[in-house]
């Protein structure tokens, strides 16, 4: 099944973007690091309130995927118009995919600049990338400590191509039907089909703005 076929299936109506929470019925937004702050008061980064983050978020990922889910990897360019021909394969499918023949499954499908700025709406358009996949083939780990530090000097980190900002990625678990997207260092959100699927990671992890 391609990615469009279960979207449409599984979470008819939603768009694949940003405050995912906001637009479906059942869903979960956990606030990573509570009560850490980025910057130290000697103006430095406070190392541990990353470490903390990293260790929230991949815990979290990993009571929602299994080794044996069917997962859709995708990621959000949000591309200038002026620099379309220029886009490279993303250093989230370069970096993070063990198997470098799975590469060569990688899908892209160009769509509308997705959020409501309409100036921007005029320059900017979204290119998203798709890759089916399971957790086996993720270098996750990185990949979730990558997403964590979009926002500040660290590494592992995704970059940005030219002409875009910081793409978004998703994790799709299409067998348990859920989606799992970490916005940054801050927090993240959780939705599904079934309410009973993220009742326990509801119930295990600190988390706010439970809408189940």
């Amino acid at each position: 099944m391609k990615l469009r076929e279960y979207l449409n299936i599984n979470f008819p109506g939603l768009i694949l973007k940003p405050s995912l929470y906001n637009q479906w019925d059942k869903g979960i937004h956990f606030e990573l690091g509570k009560g850490m702050y980025q910057i130290k008061d000697d103006g430095k980064l406070n190392l541990k309130m990353f470490d903390r983050v990293y260790s929230q978020a991949l815990s979290l990922f990993n009571s929602l995927f299994s080794e044996q889910d069917e997962i859709f990897l995708v990621t959000n360019v949000y591309q200038r118009k002026a620099y379309k021909n220029r886009v490279n394969r993303l250093k989230v499918y370069n970096r993070y995919i063990k198997d470098k023949d799975l590469k060569f499954h990688l899908k892209q499908e160009t769509l509308p600049y997705m959020f409501d700025d309409e100036e921007e709406a005029d320059d900017y358009y979204t290119t998203q990338y798709f890759l089916k996949c399971s957790k086996r083939d993720l270098r996750y780990p990185m990949l979730i400590k990558a997403i964590c530090n979009q926002d500040f000097p660290l590494k592992p980190k995704l970059g940005r191509e030219n002409g875009s900002y910081y793409p978004d990625v998703f994790f799709i678990n299409a067998t348990k039907n859920l989606i799992f997207f970490i916005y940054d260092d801050r927090g993240c959100e959780v939705i599904s089909t079934n309410r009973e699927t993220i009742l326990p990671s509801y119930e295990k992890y600190n988390n706010t703005n439970p809408n189940i």
